[in-house]
């Protein structure tokens, strides 16, 4: 069984950056497909960025793509997710969870499972 944990959000200003992380437990880490997602208050939970086990692809929603960059060092368990050009809109909690079934691609969040506790990110106008 994996288990998440996120970590380095905050609160950071228009224009800024954060890096957040996700420490997986379990020896299985390197085999799986990882993703992003956030939710922010009343809003469904949604796609941000994925990527195949290895590193090899990746994915991104459009209104992150170009901002943000998904990587992983499976060496570590982790999962990274570099956030740059901060908007207010990008106010969320932030989830890694791993990929379950389907097409990675598609980031459905019913296809990914072990959810992390979240992070929450707060961008200031």
């Amino acid at each position: 069984q994996v288990q998440l944990v996120e970590s380095g959000g905050g609160l950071v200003q228009a224009g800024g950056s954060l890096r957040l992380s996700c420490a997986a437990s379990g020896r299985t880490f390197s085999s799986h497909n990882m993703g992003w997602f956030r939710q922010a208050p009343g809003k469904e939970r949604e796609f941000v960025a994925a990527i195949s086990w290895n590193g090899g692809s990746t994915y991104y929603a459009d209104s992150v793509k170009g901002r943000f960059t998904i990587s992983r060092t499976n060496a570590k368990n982790t999962v990274y997710l570099q956030m740059n050009s901060l908007k207010p809109e990008d106010t969320a909690v932030y989830y890694c969870a791993r990929h379950l079934k389907g097409q990675l691609e598609a980031g459905i969040p019913q296809d990914f499972g072990s959810w992390g506790q979240g992070t929450q990110v707060t961008v200031s106008s």
